[in-house]
């Protein structure tokens, strides 16, 4: 079911996904350890974060650690762990004096007990504030998160608390998405993927089926302020149709 014109009328949009690629290639193309490379993007994720809460976005998510990432170098994914225990253990504390809300999506099994803690503990730290929304995507994929909810539907009818006999397309959509990780936030508005390639690596596949992409040729150190301006600048210039046509919009908001 396509999202309500009206809901989507405004020029900035209310949720930006962003998929950070590129630290790597750009470490090595200063002749740096690829170590240097994470802890730059880190670095931009923050300035990313502080510009996005300026310019008062609802909810911003970035893609951290994918569920195939656990493949990379035993030495790059500890790296990034430890890294990720450096975010909880102070970036956490920004976030919350800044007023803004810390989510974690995806699937966090595979964490150690003190970083699942900490997940835990971020998440009520900041639950109470009022300002945007950062949803950090962890050991987490689109096709895990769609199967991990059909799991819980089958679970559902499987209890009786669900009729298949019954089920319709907009009562599955329903029953459904409920299960999708942060169905209670808007659904995406903006895609960004920086790092030249273009495609999507399996991020936030039902919560972005209306989308609009961005695809940025820089690296995601490279990434600032002002590149995401320019991405939200091209946003402000595109007409979301939602399945309908340029004329029924136009009149729509005649």
């Amino acid at each position: 079911m396509a999202p309500d014109i009206d809901s989507h009328s405004g020029k900035l949009p209310k949720h930006i996904a962003i998929i950070m690629d590129g630290n790597n290639r750009w470490a090595k193309a200063k002749g740096l350890m690829g170590g240097a490379g994470h802890k730059a993007g880190e670095s931009a994720l923050q300035a990313i974060v502080e510009h996005a809460a300026r310019r008062q976005i609802d909810v911003l998510t970035v893609f951290a650690f994918s569920s195939e990432n656990w493949r990379r170098p035993e030495q790059e994914v500890g790296l990034l762990m430890r890294l990720f225990v450096h975010a909880l253990d102070k970036r956490v504390a920004e976030l919350h004096k800044n007023n803004l809300r810390v989510r974690f999506m995806g699937d966090r099994q595979r964490f150690s007990p003190l970083l699942q803690q900490g997940m835990v503990n971020a998440e009520q730290k900041t639950a109470a504030n009022t300002g945007m929304t950062l949803v950090i995507a962890v050991s987490y994929g689109g096709q895990w998160d769609m199967a991990h909810a059909a799991y819980q539907l089958a679970l559902q009818v499987q209890q009786g608390q669900i009729n298949p006999q019954a089920m319709s397309f907009e009562n599955f959509q329903q029953y459904y998405q409920q299960h999708i990780q942060i169905h209670d936030l808007p659904p995406v508005d903006l895609l960004i993927r920086t790092g030249g390639d273009l495609r999507i690596s399996n991020f936030l596949l039902w919560q972005a089926a209306y989308a609009e992409y961005y695809f940025s040729d820089l690296l995601w150190p490279d990434f600032n302020e002002s590149a995401l301006d320019t991405a939200l600048q091209e946003y402000a210039q595109r007409q979301r149709r939602f399945g309908r046509t340029s004329a029924q919009v136009e009149a729509h908001h005649a």
